[in-house]
């Protein structure tokens, strides 16, 4: 396999190149570094998140947009699909960087390509992929577009000058926001398998899709909704080779937590990711088709739950 952060810089390059028609702003730090604001600032949109996406995958995933309806509200789903899960999903697109600065006062999630420079997470070795170039992108979820502080760190984590480092960048709270969420459905599942200690190299091609969460610049309902977008309206197809007694603890119903809204769960945490249980972090319901086997279905989706949080009125 190729590097994956060398696919993910000609995705950049492409983003850079029609900034314009995709609203979205390049920026180049005083170290170097190129900032592109996604939605921060910029207005991004549908075909800038879905870009960012492939970005995030390192152009492992096909990402489009479709239409559906929630509750009977015409609503549009992002779709993924890949061949290479576990290095598309796991050691590129997974939010396994926390960013979180003092001086000056920073804080995001990163995600990308630049995290396989790095390979500490217990994934790369799991997939034992661990990546080498000199140039590097990680997609930063912030309320705030990140400085030289934050490029210089990723640059000394990647190994790299930070002028090979690119910075896309965007809140919660926007329409690539949304995008970009709903098109990590299936690394959910993956994440999930992964924990529940399935070899992800067994899974050969994943698809899902979620809807799309109406966009809030509040970001705490912006948070709730999109991955209320996930656990109850998202859904995932694997094709795994291996069999196993673990499928029915992927989708989010086996969560205590199941049935309450995102926004709710946050509140009660704190806002602390670290003190909400893992399981509520998985779609609403996940099809597992093992070659030569069975097929196992499980979960649920709620469009009740979903029309509640994404505020929808007829």
């Amino acid at each position: 396999m190729d590097s994956i952060n060398r696919m993910a810089i000609e995705l950049v390059d492409e983003a850079i190149d029609f900034a314009d028609e995709l609203r979205v702003d390049v920026y180049e730090l005083d170290s170097g570094a190129t900032v592109i604001d996604f939605g921060v600032n910029a207005e991004g949109g549908v075909e800038a998140g879905m870009l960012l996406s492939e970005i995030e995958t390192a152009g492992l995933a096909t990402i489009q947009a479709s239409m559906d309806d929630v509750a009977g509200a015409p609503t549009p789903r992002i779709e993924l699909q890949t061949d290479h899960p576990a290095l598309a999903l796991l050691c590129s697109q997974k939010a396994g960087w926390e960013l979180d600065f003092e001086d000056p006062p920073f804080e995001g999630l990163g995600s990308g390509p630049a995290r396989a420079l790095v390979a500490e997470e217990d994934e790369f070795h799991a997939v034992e992929y661990f990546d080498e170039f000199d140039l590097t992108v990680l997609g930063i979820e912030s309320i705030e577009l990140p400085g030289d502080r934050v490029a210089e760190h990723v640059a000394d984590m990647a190994g790299i000058d930070p002028n090979g480092v690119f910075l896309p960048t965007y809140a919660t709270g926007s329409l690539v926001g949304s995008v970009t969420t709903a098109a990590r459905v299936c690394e959910l599942a993956m994440f999930r398998l992964f924990e529940l200690d399935y070899d992800p190299r067994n899974v050969l091609s994943a698809f899902g899709s979620a809807p799309l969460a109406p966009v809030s610049y509040d970001e705490g309902v912006a948070m709730g909704r999109t991955n209320d977008a996930l656990a109850y309206g998202g859904e995932v197809h694997l094709t795994v080779t291996e069999d196993a007694d673990v499928f029915d603890r992927v989708a989010s119903t086996v969560g205590d937590e199941y049935g309450t809204p995102f926004q709710q769960i946050f509140e009660e945490a704190d806002w602390d990711f670290y003190d909400i249980p893992e399981t509520v972090f998985a779609p609403a319901k996940v099809t597992v088709d093992v070659v030569n086997g069975p097929t196992y279905v499980h979960g649920e989706t709620d469009e009740e739950m979903l029309a509640e949080s994404f505020d929808i009125r007829s």
